[in-house]
């Protein structure tokens, strides 16, 4: 690669920013990475502490197809980097009455599980298994890395949304099928992995039971992290360059296209092209000038529907736990009405259900001999619901920490020995997303596709946006899809050089 490429800046190294740097670096471009925190990873940073590696955000991968081809295109294998390892069952799901479910991709082993659960609803699994893999077929094969960038684009698609019950929830389509209120959180539950209520969000978000079913649910040896690294040395073997402790304050403009970034510093860098991975909202609310905004004014942004927060206990213990696996989910005493307080209400609840991941279960290297490493997280409302996390952190993770110890770990309070914490304060101070809302925009159906941030800018011409806030949405396949989509939007490196 020659000095002389053309020039593509990307602000942020989460997910998105990466992938998005190494397919640009694939066709040509010379690329800077900024990231304003002092290592990548966005909301896939890595904590260590204590002897503990603590993935601060993404634990599941899926699709690692999409993984595949970004190292592909540098003529590597993923394999050759990072080891993945199969999670079997993917999730144990814990009622609050104690019975447990497994959830795995095994189709068998499913129905056998759900057959023991809610005998009378297998057939009714069977036919929602088979929706969810119709959805799939058209919501991820066939319109995941598609732009979006016309209302011509939603309209072709409208007759298939319907045909496929779009106009359902989640929860609606699950609950067509079968009746058992255990079966219903079991089938229903996944949008949560991506910031939405399963009581809101359009059913096209069934197509993550068949996604994991047909790739499977992978856990990184060594940590999500792993793959953060290896997309940054993937980068930097392109030639790329990667900035930390860079915080870009302002994308430039001239003749009505982005031109450059400004820093914090003062530092400005000249760009062809700009794409940022910053949050949606924070990237047009404080990057982009009002002067250059005329679809995303800061009134749409400040009246638009935000995910859900999250409060993240990350927590080491000095014994081990062997009994509990490596993904739990512990579902709370409500169901509906708990998501309620948590997207409508935003109201934090006394009650709750949380996922605790134990990564050490699957490789003890990410703790001291002897020891385990583990985070449990909490959806909570978003900063709109005026929580004051400084005087309620505390008493809420030790609510949390009474609540495993009466469930899954016992003694534990005697058995921390390092312990952080991350609330929606967090998200909105470090790693600036909007509300602190832990996955940008509320996935419901007026917020999806082309009702989202688009991939290419509507505002200007050369700016283009990856991550969880713009199309196709969060979660590991939708941030590495919106990656993905860029070759489909931004001109070849050639053609800018002419």
């Amino acid at each position: 690669m020659t000095g002389t490429a053309p020039h593509a800046v990307v602000i942020g190294s989460g997910f998105g920013g990466l992938a998005a740097a190494v397919r640009l670096g694939a066709r040509g471009y010379r690329v800077t990475v900024l990231e304003r925190l002092d290592a990548p990873g966005g909301r896939a940073y890595v904590h260590r502490q204590d002897g503990f590696t603590f993935d601060a955000g993404p634990t599941i991968i899926t699709a690692p197809f999409l993984l595949d081809e970004l190292w592909g295109l540098c003529g590597r294998r993923l394999a050759d980097d990072v080891e993945l390892r199969l999670m079997a069952p993917f999730y144990r799901i814990r009622f609050d009455d104690g019975n447990c479910f497994d959830y795995s991709g095994d189709a068998a082993a499913m129905r056998a599980e759900v057959a023991r659960l809610a005998p009378a609803d297998v057939a009714g699994y069977e036919r929602f298994m088979a929706a969810a893999e119709a959805i799939y077929k058209i919501g991820f094969e066939q319109l995941g890395d598609l732009p979006f960038s016309s209302w011509r684009d939603m309209a072709r698609i409208v007759p298939a949304m319907l045909r496929l019950e779009s106009y359902r929830t989640v929860h609606g389509l699950v609950a067509k099928h079968v009746r058992d209120p255990r079966l219903r959180m079991v089938l229903s539950f996944h949008p949560l992995l991506i910031g939405g209520n399963p009581f809101s969000v359009a059913s096209i978000y069934a197509l993550i039971a068949h996604l994991e079913r047909r790739w499977g649910v992978w856990s990184a040896m060594g940590g999500t992290g792993r793959l953060v690294q290896g997309l940054a040395d993937l980068v930097a073997g392109q030639g790329g360059a990667l900035r930390c402790g860079a915080e870009a304050t302002e994308i430039l403009v001239a003749g009505g296209r982005a031109v450059g970034v400004r820093l914090a510093s003062g530092e400005t860098i000249a760009a062809d092209i700009v794409v940022s991975n910053a949050d949606s909202a924070w990237t047009y609310r404080h990057l982009l000038p009002s002067a250059h905004r005329r679809r995303w004014t800061d009134r749409r942004i400040e009246g638009a529907r935000y995910s859900n927060g999250l409060f993240v206990w990350y927590f080491g213990t000095r014994r081990r736990y062997p009994e509990v696996p490596h993904h739990t989910i512990l579902m709370g005493p409500r169901y509906r009405a708990l998501l309620a307080d948590i997207f409508s209400r935003k109201v934090l609840a006394a009650d709750f259900s949380l996922y605790l991941h134990r990564p050490t279960a699957t490789d003890p290297s990410l703790a001291p001999a002897g020891c385990d490493a583990f985070y449990v997280l909490s959806p909570v409302p978003h900063l709109g619901g005026g929580i004051d996390w400084s005087q309620q952190a505390e008493p809420y993770r030790q609510a949390i920490e009474r609540h495993l110890a009466a469930t899954l770990l016992p003694g534990l309070a005697e058995q921390v020995v390092t312990s952080r914490v991350t609330t929606p304060q967090d998200f909105r101070d470090r790693l600036l997303s909007f509300q602190g809302a832990a996955f940008g925009l509320e996935p419901v159906l007026w917020q999806s596709a082309w009702f989202r941030p688009h991939n290419r800018s509507e505002e200007i011409d050369r700016l283009y946006l990856v991550g969880a806030g713009t199309h196709p949405g969060a979660g590991l396949p939708g941030v590495l899809s919106s990656a993905r989509i860029l070759d489909k939007v931004v001109p070849d490196a050639r053609d800018l050089a002419r």
